[in-house]
């Protein structure tokens, strides 16, 4: 365990953290308190983090709660991350508006190997009896019938229908398969299995972490904490993190791109950015935001790329975007006078000389080699209706190839 300092100072608990339940004790429960549970423990506690590896990719919006589970095993506790091989085949229905494509097991496997290989700047992989890393077959491949229907038996339909995207389904009359029932069930038992003292998850996964305690009550087990964190906004500062809306940072990118897109955090988002993605002390965040943006740009990009490629990143995005300079010349300039708009991005590729035609300006974007203003373009048919959007930006392909667009 920790010291006793660090054991008493609990300020990394409630750090970035939107709700801790049950938050008070009773008579019945009176260490149900998750502060006093971890002073009053005497050996380290089982923190429990599932992950359903549906994709390959893991961006910041995912990284919070394993920097929280990482807060915990800086803190002397043991990290139970549960690979849920065998629920992501059936697909966590929370969020969604329709039933989740089931996964073979194959790519289940090799999603779970790339999001293991993303996580390693963030755990601690290395210190012994920190981490446990559990495929959730282990057990809910054991389960035979009567074992299925005890699990079922616990909860009522309309516990089911109460959850938020089941409700929704239902009163749009939009079909809820019997397998998806099983899903909450089926995390939740997780916590009977690797006897999960608290289990983290974001704020939509309330429903799911409350039968985890109900079950470990079912089977006589002290019930685990949840504790919920808030879901990261992405950088356009509008809808939640996410790769389909083009407003992610993916913990894969290289230091250039991660590094460019944080230094332009918007800045009402500042705050939560550097509460949730960093340990910095939040007393001493610069009060300009073009300061802030920096700070955190170099900070994030570092956890990730180590301290030199973020440097090298913050100097190359200076080159790029502020002096227009990439080798000590001035950086090339195209001008926007010369094409008819609407223009399509694939077109201005191929006019600008960037790329020796349209055709292949077409492949380059669905290659993910061009950049605007640091962001990658995988639209092939993204569009733009005048010259002011695109006036003073960057465009770029590949590593050395860049034009300045002006109007």
């Amino acid at each position: 365990m920790s010291d006793s300092a660090n054991h008493n100072n609990l300020d990394w608990l409630h750090r970035g953290t939107s709700e801790i339940f049950p938050d008070r004790p009773d008579s019945e429960n009176p260490d149900e308190n998750l502060s006093q549970r971890i002073i009053q423990s005497n050996c380290p506690l089982r923190i429990k983090l599932g992950i359903d590896p549906t994709g390959t990719d893991i961006h910041l919006g995912h990284s919070i709660p394993f920097r929280k589970l990482r807060a915990f095993q800086d803190a002397g506790h043991t990290a139970v991350v549960i690979i849920g091989d065998f629920t992501a085949q059936i697909g966590d229905p929370t969020g969604k508006s329709e039933v989740r494509r089931q996964l073979s097991a194959e790519q289940v496997k090799a999603n779970a190997q790339s999001y293991l290989e993303q996580l390693k700047p963030i755990l601690d992989f290395d210190t012994p009896g920190r981490l446990e890393i559990r495929y959730n077959s282990e057990w809910l491949s054991q389960l035979d019938l009567p074992q299925i229907q005890q699990l079922l038996a616990t909860m009522t339909v309309g516990q089911m229908l109460a959850k938020e995207g089941f409700a929704e389904r239902y009163s749009q009359e939009k079909p809820i398969f019997l397998h998806e029932f099983l899903y909450p069930l089926m995390q939740g038992y997780d916590s009977v299995a690797v006897k999960s003292d608290v289990e983290l998850g974001g704020t939509d996964q309330k429903f799911n972490i409350a039968v985890g305690r109900d079950l470990q009550r079912h089977f006589g087990q002290k019930t685990q904490f949840g504790l919920l964190l808030p879901i990261l906004l992405g950088t356009d500062g509008v809808q939640k993190m996410s790769k389909s809306l083009n407003n992610y940072v993916g913990l894969q990118e290289d230091a250039l791109s991660m590094y460019s897109k944080l230094e332009k955090t918007p800045d009402n988002l500042l705050p939560d950015y550097f509460e949730l993605l960093t340990n910095l002390d939040l007393t001493q965040i610069p009060e300009n935001p073009r300061s802030a943006q920096k700070l955190l740009a170099i900070e994030v990009t570092t956890q990730f790329h180590g301290k030199e490629a973020a440097l090298q990143a913050q100097q190359t995005a200076e080159q790029i975007v502020l002096q227009g300079n990439t080798t000590g010349g001035d950086i090339s300039e195209y001008s926007l006078s010369k094409v008819e708009f609407p223009a399509k991005l694939f077109y201005i590729l191929g006019a600008s000389g960037l790329c020796q035609s349209s055709g292949e300006g077409r492949r380059q974007i669905q290659g993910g080699a061009v950049r605007l203003e640091g962001d990658r373009q995988t639209d092939v048919n993204l569009t733009f209706n005048s010259p002011e959007e695109l006036a003073g930006k960057v465009l770029q392909v590949g590593k050395k190839k860049f034009i300045r667009l002006v109007s």
